[in-house]
């Protein structure tokens, strides 16, 4: 994938309602930028080989966090960074929805390695083209 010209994330948010759902707006050798609408819960889920880079470009995510010390949650409002190191079972959710920046090595699964059962409303992908 390499865009010929630059590449707007409103346009490409707008390109797309459903939820949880990522679409790759490019790639960074060999790392997916995936941008997604998100609302409610996704699900409990690790990645067992790489961290996860969060970037929240409209609203606010939670992460909750299973870690060694026990669990905790992060607040991400608008504008706001956040990685989850690899192997750190963790639960984003937007009670409000928010739209968010992901970046993860091309063919990671939005569902991580080991997760809970997939609910109807979470996408179990490696990410959409973007059209």
């Amino acid at each position: 994938m390499e865009p010929k010209e630059p590449i707007s994330l409103a346009t490409a948010l707008d390109s797309f309602s459903e939820l949880w759902s990522p679409r790759i707006v490019t790639a960074v050798n060999d790392y997916d930028v995936r941008v997604a609408k998100v609302e409610g819960e996704h699900l409990w889920h690790t990645h067992d080989h790489t961290d996860e880079f969060f970037l929240v470009l409209d609203g606010e995510l939670r992460i909750a966090l299973r870690e060694a010390g026990g669990e905790r949650t992060v607040t991400l409002p608008r504008g706001s960074v956040f990685t989850v190191p690899r192997g750190t079972e963790h639960k984003p959710s937007a009670p409000a929805g928010a739209s968010i920046l992901v970046f993860e090595p091309t063919g990671t699964m939005t569902v991580g390695d080991r997760h809970e059962e997939v609910p109807g409303h979470v996408d179990a992908t490696t990410g959409h083209a973007l059209t």
